[in-house]
């Protein structure tokens, strides 16, 4: 055997020595990562499975909704992808895929609470109450509660709500917001209740009601019939921050999801990311300030 052969048999021993070495560092950083990792905590099973379940809504347009595959979309689902792949890049999960789990308006909370999901990703509003059932990453949005109606009504403003049919879709922070504001101008409106924003704007379209609340992008991206038959109020009737939906108690999941967040935040992928959801706009002085204390340090 001469000296080229031994050489190439060598080169050839070398690069096999060092891919093992590779694979066991590699292996040995994941199982580091996951021993770091609290028994209880959700990340011990996305690690495991190399599997995040993700909650997503259909008719959540534009922060979560499907396309004409049914493929979820939306400011919030892109969020949440960029968040997944921290969780790869933190955990050394490289091929960490995700799972998506379609949820409602009403199911949304149970899903992460009942281990059906991890996360929940659209424009779930951050309140005291929630926080019994879930627990919510750092703010990712802010928006307000609006009033939809139609530009032939002589509704104006809020005064003009008097004897006025509202529909709101129920268990929404928007349907609490309206009746507080209702009570506090002693303003007397019928409250009618649908199960989501599309049966909102029929209802609206139909004339059986004359407004439909609920936060202002949201109505902004409803589809109409005809979108110029309509006119939001100028009136703010709340402040809803949004953020990303986690189980309740697990500081390991919601700290890896606000790590990831947090370096979206700051790498300055906002901007690109609200222009390409909402229409080429450029984020208001709230929802910038979410942004810039959304960046914490490591």
């Amino acid at each position: 055997m001469g000296p080229l052969l031994f050489a190439g048999l060598g080169a050839r021993l070398s690069l096999r020595v060092a891919a093992v070495i590779c694979a066991v560092a590699v292996s040995a950083a994941a199982a580091s990562a996951q021993s770091s990792v609290p028994s209880d905590s959700r990340l011990k099973s996305i690690i495991a499975k190399k599997v995040i379940r993700i909650a997503y809504r259909a008719d959540d347009r534009p922060f979560s909704f499907v396309n004409d595959a049914k493929e979820p979309l939306g400011y919030t689902v892109d969020l949440c992808k960029q968040v997944t792949i921290s969780l790869a890049e933190q955990f050394k999960v490289p091929d960490l895929k995700i799972e998506w789990v379609p949820v409602t308006v009403e199911t949304r909370f149970s899903a992460v609470a009942g281990n059906k999901a991890d996360l929940e990703c659209g424009s779930s509003t951050v309140t005291l109450a929630r926080m019994k059932e879930v627990d919510f990453s750092i703010l990712t949005f802010v928006e307000s509660t609006g009033i939809l109606v139609s530009r032939t009504s002589n509704i104006r403003g809020l005064a003009d709500l008097g004897g006025k049919k509202i529909a709101l879709v129920s268990g929404t922070s928007n349907e609490r917001a309206v009746s507080n504001i209702v009570r506090q101008l002693s303003i007397l409106v019928t409250l009618v209740p649908v199960k989501d924003r599309d049966e909102g704007v029929a209802a609206l379209e139909a004339g059986t009601v004359d407004a439909f609340a609920s936060d202002k992008l949201l109505l902004a991206g409803a589809k109409f019939k005809d979108a110029d038959a309509f006119a939001i109020l100028p009136n703010d009737l709340s402040i809803e921050q949004y953020a990303i939906v986690v189980p309740r108690g697990d500081w390991a999941l919601r700290l890896a999801v606000n790590t990831g967040l947090a370096q979206i935040f700051r790498g300055g992928r906002t901007k690109a990311l609200f222009e390409r959801w909402f229409f080429g706009a450029r984020p208001g002085l709230l929802l910038e300030a979410v942004y810039t204390l959304g960046q914490i340090a490591d």
